[in-house]
């Protein structure tokens, strides 16, 4: 059975926890790992780089243009976030073999299947479900990821896409990442419903904050991505001074977490808050758009 770390003196972080990740086989053992880095190491950094995944793959007009013909970013924007959390954090803290992690995909193919979407767009998103952590983290993270640690999220993720009924999956990160690559230099470009997801994607952020906060939440999305994604989205680059204010914050605060973390330990879908469930996580089945569930 594996064990359960706490924080020592309600403040400090186990090295245990990096002691058992330092042990394990990335191939063998990626759903423990990916539930370590997930739970106790990095929960904030890998949300934050989920988000910024999913706002990525909106650069992507084949993307986008599905989203926008659903509707469901603006009409049910929460609830969509929430809904896509809910079952990508299940599979992420359960292991794509547990029960769980097994219906929170096959819930997900369910929804998915009532939608054409080819192979190429789905590889696409998976592969920033890959990148994005192992990026984030090493620039951002209170510590940079080992050799072993990025390959387990590869490996998870390859899994999930073989039950997500997946083909043409690359057998490893290099393959993945000249994929994703040639993906974007042909389908990339400026859209309408890239602007129309982005900015629904803004606005759903800005209700976490207070109003007065409202105008920096577009400026700091675009201080985050590249101009590449500027580009698809019709963002201006923030000004430099933005820019480092933007990401020196994130530099900072990463220094005390070396010895000491703020989040719950384990962090756990039970201890998450969804705002658009405030009674708490909704059931595995219960999420989706209505009419397909």
């Amino acid at each position: 059975m594996n064990p359960i770390y706490s924080k020592r003196f309600g403040l400090f972080r186990d090295p245990a926890v990096r002691k058992e990740l330092q042990s394990l086989d990335p191939i063998h053992d990626h759903q423990r790992m990916v539930h370590l880095l997930t739970a106790y190491e990095f929960p904030f950094d890998i949300t934050r780089a989920l988000e910024l995944a999913l706002f990525h793959t909106y650069a992507s007009p084949r993307v986008s243009g599905l989203l926008a013909r659903t509707g469901e970013f603006e009409r049910h924007g929460q609830k969509r976030y929430d809904d896509t959390s809910r079952l990508i954090s299940e599979f992420m803290e359960s292991g794509y073999d547990s029960d769980k992690g097994q219906r929170a995909i096959s819930h997900m193919n369910k929804i998915h299947g009532h939608y054409r979407i080819d192979n190429p767009d789905f590889l696409f998103v998976l592969a920033t479900f890959v990148f994005y952590p192992i990026d984030w983290i090493n620039r951002y993270g209170w510590r940079k990821l080992t050799t072993s640690e990025e390959l387990a999220l590869f490996y998870f993720f390859r899994e999930v896409g073989r039950r997500m009924n997946l083909s043409d999956l690359p057998n490893n990160l290099t393959e993945l990442r000249a994929f994703t690559d040639a993906y974007e230099a042909r389908y990339f470009r400026y859209t309408e419903s890239n602007r129309k997801i982005a900015d629904a994607t803004v606005k759903i952020v800005q209700g976490w904050f207070p109003r007065l906060l409202h105008p920096l939440v577009q400026p700091t999305f675009a201080a985050l991505i590249n101009d590449k994604l500027r580009l698809a989205f019709g963002y201006q680059r923030p000004p430099g001074w933005f820019i480092g204010l933007t990401t020196g914050a994130l530099w900072l605060r990463k220094w005390p977490l070396r010895w000491i973390t703020f989040k719950p330990y384990p962090s756990l879908i039970a201890k998450t808050t969804f705002r658009y469930y405030p009674d708490g996580p909704p059931d595995i089945e219960a999420v989706g758009p209505d009419g397909l569930v």
